[in-house]
């Protein structure tokens, strides 16, 4: 057995808080796949409820491989131990230089990033937005990575902005205000401009910027749980991510001021429905599914892919580059106005239900 996989062992025992039952079942089914295999045990009895719970979760693996079983673990240790200790090195993957994001290799070419704040629903804090674009940068570079996939710890994808972003006391509010939107700028240009194949694997609700940034990517697989919403309007700001270009291609200009201008909250099949997601899987088998898929796209020409997607994103990236331009232009405006600020503090306060 792995030294890595022993070191997972390790992080679990030494967390401080018991995980839900969710997590724990998850935790044994990885085990007991990358320990013994495929599930070749009798079905519990009704009675047995706890024992016939953990052989469900376990059975559902299926014919998952004991190696990937065996990633699943550590990936989960690891993303409960950092969660509970985020400043501790005692983690089993070399994520040393990020700290909200988990970055791996699967399938020794799919270059895997996971937003990892699951105690915060994965809200983005500026130095996440960084390592986002630095990591992106290592997919770019790396010539063995053919596809780059997006996914998040937890029960989230992600809530998008983390509102701590904005509560920050500064001399300067107005120059912190503009970094903020050159830093978002420069994240959004990350994705404009990644020449290969990007995949979103939306595990949970996707709010703000990072459901709004989903019409940049080339693929989209999500749970049957996920939900989507780009509360601006409400929130006194304007689209980001692009979507105010990328939404009316996809579902027609109508559709799309339902989500930017009215606040509407789409479920995954509404999601579907208007194009903003190619794929909606039953959260019980989403990692199966994905993995089925990334094994047969991780199987595709590096070059083709390359000179493929070259072919088009050449059709709209300069007014793509420029829709962010002026998204966080107008973005500048509506920060500096207060009336965001006002929209922060009674959220704030009154903690509004997603």
């Amino acid at each position: 057995m792995s030294l890595e996989f022993e070191n997972a062992k390790n992080l679990v025992n030494k967390l401080k808080n018991e995980p839900d039952n969710d997590t724990k079942l998850k935790l044994y089914a990885f085990f007991k796949q990358a320990t013994k295999g495929k599930c070749n045990t009798s079905k519990p009895g009704m009675l047995d409820i706890v024992a016939r719970s953990k052989w469900n979760a376990w059975n559902e693996l299926k014919n998952m491989s004991q190696e990937d079983a065996k990633n699943s673990y550590i990936t989960l240790a690891n993303q409960l131990y950092t969660s509970e200790n985020p400043n501790d090195e005692s983690s089993t993957k070399n994520d040393a230089k990020f700290e909200n994001i988990l970055a791996s290799i699967e399938f020794g070419n799919v270059y895997k990033i996971i937003f990892n704040r699951p105690t915060k629903k994965n809200a983005f804090l500026d130095k996440m937005y960084l390592e986002i674009i630095s990591a992106l940068q290592e997919a770019e570079t790396n010539p063995d990575v053919k596809i780059c996939v997006i996914t998040g710890a937890g029960d989230y994808f992600s809530s998008g902005n983390d509102l701590s972003n904005y509560l920050k006391e500064t001399k300067e509010p107005e120059k912190t205000i503009l970094q903020g939107c050159k830093l978002v700028e420069d994240y959004v240009n990350a994705f404009i401009n990644f020449p290969k194949p990007l995949v979103a694997l939306v595990n949970g609700p996707a709010i703000g910027i990072s459901f709004t940034v989903l019409g940049l990517f080339d693929l989209v697989f999500c749970s049957d749980k996920a939900f989507f919403y780009a509360p601006f309007t409400r929130s006194a700001l304007v689209p980001e991510g692009c979507s105010s270009f990328t939404f009316p291609r996809l579902m027609g200009h109508a559709k799309a001021c339902e989500i930017l201008l009215f606040n509407r909250k789409l479920n995954a099949q509404e999601a579907h429905e208007r194009n903003l997601v190619n794929h909606v899987f039953p959260h019980a088998q989403i990692d199966e599914l994905y993995k089925k898929k990334m094994e047969e796209f991780s199987k595709l020409n590096l070059d083709s892919l390359i000179e493929s997607k070259k072919c088009l994103r050449a059709l709209n990236r300069d007014q793509l580059m420029k829709t962010n331009h002026n998204e966080m232009k107008m973005l500048e405006k509506r920060l500096l106005s207060g009336d965001f600020m006002e929209s922060v503090m009674s959220f704030m306060t009154k903690k509004p239900k997603l």
